[in-house]
């Protein structure tokens, strides 16, 4: 059997974390930023949890 590859645009996205759970960026934080309050745009920085629903897909396109 070949190797399993890992979809290396779902790699640059994603990182799994020492526990298991699958991390994402939030969005909304590229442009259009004048209008966003900054409390708002702080909350951007920090990665969030991937959604339950979608762990199946991607923890089989990082290829783990």
């Amino acid at each position: 059997m070949p190797k399993m590859k890992t979809h290396k645009g779902t790699a640059k996205r994603f990182r799994r974390t020492g526990t298991g759970k699958i991390m994402r960026a939030k969005a909304f934080k590229s442009h259009i930023l004048t209008k966003k309050s900054p409390k708002r745009i702080r909350g951007f920085r920090q990665e969030t949890e991937l959604a339950h629903s979608d762990e199946k897909v991607i923890s089989s396109r990082l290829g783990k």
